[in-house]
């Protein structure tokens, strides 16, 4: 029979790897940034200065309309009104640079501001709409209605729910494919500014495409008025100068006529659909027009203009929804966040075999003072 004995050895002794010298650093986790909602935001938008501009992802078109806007009135104010200023008044620059001045604002602050986004149903608030959608306790799959009925002034509305934002749609709210939200008396998707058009800018869409009606009507008659001026001040015998400028005004006479027309028709359209209290998707639609033979009538209209017109364009700022600039709470915030784990090192190979080949007893001969080692001898 033998038996065993345990015997104390020094680990200095062994011919294990040396540590590295420590040099008193320890590695601290760095406190993480707060951070904000409009960085983990699930829709379809580019945010700028630090959540404060919001645009569409595809918003390509906006420097397109930015440039249109800027060449135009750039030709206008180098060519024709110095011309108008000697000849006419000095109130023309004044009154082009007011109307390009506030053009250029109400653009930004359709392309830059909330259309009026709704923020996505939380996962508890979503499986609250799913069980009251399935309430018949039938364990089987059955696809969940899309549509939910509601009476507004006399008047059935069909809810549609939305299965990318696990929430019925509120009236007059629509999910744009683009942008990937549901907007709240969603009028559509310009691509020329650059964002969708809702409820929170469409009194801004609506002074933009009216000024800029106005001032491409303005210039078209400065360069109509330069065009018939300059027949009567320009000399016959200066011909370099008058052919010059008969091609700068030309030129700007095709621009402003082919804008006019399209930008005035869009500016009746959208005081047409104001008066109403209509959107452009409700329009195209016909859902209040009658056009499915059934007798309908629009619920959310007035039944007089000027009260129409003080609600979609004079009514109070609504607050954006999405309080994109709000902070995430800190398990949001750790759960959306890159995690970085660090894993425990593994010995080199060198090592490993030193030791007795396992990476787990490497680890322990590094650190422990003493060891206890096994070691049988006979009786």
């Amino acid at each position: 029979m033998k038996t065993c004995e345990y015997q104390q050895i020094d680990p200095l002794a062994l011919s294990t790897p040396t540590l590295p010298p420590y040099d008193g650093r320890e590695k601290r986790e760095k406190p993480r940034r707060p951070r904000r909602k409009w960085e983990v935001f699930p829709g379809k938008n580019r945010f700028y200065c630090d959540g404060r501009i919001i645009v569409a992802r595809q918003s390509g078109v906006l420097p397109l309309t930015l440039g249109l806007i800027l060449a135009t009135s750039g030709l206008f104010f180098i060519f024709d009104c110095p011309f108008l200023v000697k000849h006419l008044t000095s109130c023309i620059p004044v009154i082009g640079g007011a109307l390009f001045v506030f053009v250029v604002i109400t653009l930004l602050q359709t392309s830059f501001s909330d259309p009026g986004i709704l923020p996505r149903a939380t996962p508890d608030e979503a499986a609250d709409i799913e069980k009251q959608i399935d309430n018949t306790g039938n364990s089987s799959y059955r696809p969940p209605p899309r549509t939910k009925e509601v009476v507004i002034n006399q008047q059935v509305v069909k809810l549609k729910y939305c299965f990318t934002c696990k929430m019925f749609r509120p009236p007059r709210t629509s999910h744009c494919s683009l942008c990937d939200n549901c907007v709240e008396r969603f009028d559509h998707h310009c691509p020329w500014v650059g964002n969708c058009v809702g409820k929170r800018n469409y009194r801004f869409f609506y002074t933009f495409i009216v000024s800029l009606s106005i001032l491409t009507a303005f210039i078209f008659g400065c360069v109509t008025t330069h065009l018939a001026l300059s027949t009567c001040f320009c000399p016959c015998s200066d011909r370099n100068c008058r052919h010059s400028s008969d091609i700068n005004i030309q030129n700007l006479l095709v621009i402003c006529f082919f804008s006019v027309w399209s930008i005035l028709g869009l500016s009746g359209f959208h005081t047409y659909l104001v008066a109403s209290n209509l959107t452009t998707n409700e329009d195209i639609k016909g859902s209040w027009s009658g056009k499915s033979g059934e007798e309908v009538t629009n619920p959310y209209s007035h039944k007089n203009i000027l009260i129409n017109c003080c609600t979609m364009l004079c009514g109070p700022m609504p607050p954006s929804l999405i309080d994109r600039r709000g902070f995430l709470p800190m398990d949001e915030s750790v759960q959306t966040a890159g995690t970085d784990i660090e894993l425990p090192t593994v010995a080199p190979k060198s090592e490993i075999n030193a030791v007795g080949g396992s990476p787990q007893l490497a680890f322990v001969l590094r650190n422990l003072p003493f060891l206890c080692l096994y070691s049988p001898k006979p009786t």
